[in-house]
């Protein structure tokens, strides 16, 4: 068998071990056998059944960290945070209010509802414009700006106030989508002075900047020197001739496990704390230091978008309210591929609203996050499904479910329960500005704090009187670490069912 070394607590290469054998019976974190790691489980059940049978439990992949491991979505860092820019939409649309009578319209927000400060919009002189209003829509020419007062004429009447849907009023809620331009013969271009402010320029990228900052989570076990009988030891043969000895806790085994579950549910539930607002602030970094992380939740409900569709009440009903779901992501960009994490009563309803379609199971589904592997997605835990042009990969949540953990929350707070996620998969193109250049990262990935000489991503170490002494102190303790945070990028395009 093959044997590899990715370190303490590491995922490693399917089929080998994240440990190295000692080649005397000594409790080392190097020759630990970890249960609740995925290649050492496999590892366990391929040559020490009936040791798995009795010492261990192996938890299933269905988690989100889960999921990121198998198609690699960490990423190590340096540094205290995270800051990215994600670019603003390709084109010009804005909101605000249009005076009937003068055909000036005052920009107030991006389609968005991002605030446009004074003159970094990007509509300028001879652009052909759309306003809409409530009562109508009209073509419009732009033929003078100042500042974020954007002076239209339209082209079918006199003024706006001539058309008949528009009627009259100085201040008329009101949408502008720039669709073109038009010039003269032998007139220049949109150059003139580099600036809005007169309608000339050019129109730059707009990028919007987002933080996160890793947090440290930390957990130990401890046993007395006398009950280290409870250690076992396997011993084992290297294809390279690699032979020793190897140990294992089952108590250990769940502390460790335990601590895995909390790493993934603090990326899930942490939020970022506000200084000030409580005693938490300063117990942590000390006064006046941030806290807390932006976990997948908190980015969801801040920056994008929410829905209390898909019930089970009525097939018909959920299935107009997930068509209302694609109209969002319409909106967004269309990404084409997204991973559902739902609770059981949502996946259900899910199954009753696809079986009364004649095409459900059809449509030809393309399983392309999975390397177009439908027996993949099966194995993770995934059924796939189509609907529009959109591709959609579900799995039942267990952390949604279970009592001991967001399903116990569910059920006492029925008022806005977390029921799924729907998450796009693929990369998108962000600016890293630590690294200082433009990267395609997932849309969601962790971020892990690692050196050359430390790799926190997950930490064990030993310490106490067994084996290599430390420490006075009779006993054994396994130590745990990790220093980490959950990157939410284009929030825009995942959804939160509550």
């Amino acid at each position: 068998m093959a044997i590899s070394n990715p370190g303490p607590g590491h995922s490693g290469t399917a089929g080998s071990l994240n440990s190295v054998p000692a080649p005397q019976k000594a409790t080392l974190a190097s020759n630990y056998i970890d249960f609740t790691a995925t290649a050492t489980a496999g590892w366990a059940q391929q040559y020490l059944p009936d040791l798995m049978e009795k010492e261990a439990e192996v938890f299933g992949p269905r988690t989100i960290s889960g999921f990121l491991a198998q198609v690699g979505a960490e990423e190590a860092m340096t540094s205290d945070q995270v800051v990215w820019s994600e670019q603003g939409r390709l084109h010009l649309s804005y909101t605000g209010t249009v005076n009937n009578t003068t055909g000036v319209f005052s920009i107030t927000n991006d389609i968005d509802g991002t605030s446009i400060s004074t003159d970094k919009h990007g509509v300028r002189i001879n652009d052909m414009v759309i306003v809409a209003t409530s009562e109508g829509a009209i073509k419009c020419l732009v033929t003078a700006v100042s500042n974020n007062d954007v002076t239209c004429k339209p082209y079918e009447v006199e003024n706006i106030d001539d058309a008949t849907a528009f009627g009259t009023g100085t201040s008329n809620a009101a949408t502008l989508l720039v669709f073109g331009s038009e010039f003269g013969k032998a007139t220049n271009d949109q150059g003139g002075t580099a600036s809005t402010t007169d309608g000339f320029g050019n129109v730059e990228p707009v990028f919007k900047s987002f933080t996160n900052k890793p947090i440290i989570l930390k957990d130990y076990y401890e046993i007395s020197g006398s009950d280290t009988s409870a250690i076992g030891w396997v011993e084992i043969s290297g294809e390279s001739g690699q032979s020793g000895y190897l140990w294992y806790l089952k108590a250990e085994g769940d502390t460790r496990a335990r601590f895995t579950d909390y790493i993934e549910m603090a990326m899930l539930e942490s939020v970022l704390g506000v200084e000030g607002s409580s005693t938490a602030d300063g117990t942590v970094n000390g006064a006046g230091n941030s806290f807390g992380t932006e976990g997948l939740f908190a980015a969801i409900q801040t920056r994008g978008n929410v829905t209390t569709g898909v019930t089970g009440v009525n097939a018909a009903t959920d299935l107009a309210e997930f068509d209302a779901i694609l109209a969002e992501f319409d909106k967004q960009g269309a990404i084409e591929e997204y991973m559902m994490f739902v609770n059981r009563s949502t996946s259900l309803a899910m199954d009753d609203m696809l079986a009364s379609l004649n095409s459900y199971g059809a449509g030809g589904t393309s399983y392309g996050v999975f390397n177009n592997s439908e027996d993949m997605a099966l194995n993770l835990g995934f059924t796939g499904f189509r609907r529009g042009s959109y591709d959609f990969y579900k799995s039942d949540f267990r952390y949604l479910n279970d009592q001991a953990t967001r399903g116990g929350i569910n059920s006492r707070n029925t008022v806005d329960p977390i029921r799924g996620v729907m998450i796009p998969a693929g990369t998108s193109s962000v600016y890293d500005q630590t690294v200082g250049q433009s990267m395609k990262r997932p849309f969601l990935h962790v971020r892990f704090r690692a050196s050359q000489t430390d790799d926190r991503r997950m930490k064990t170490w030993t310490t106490g009187s067994v084996g290599a002494a430390t420490t006075g102190l009779d006993v054994m303790q396994v130590h745990y670490l990790s220093e980490r945070c959950l990157i939410t990028q284009g929030a825009n395009n995942f959804m939160l069912m509550q």
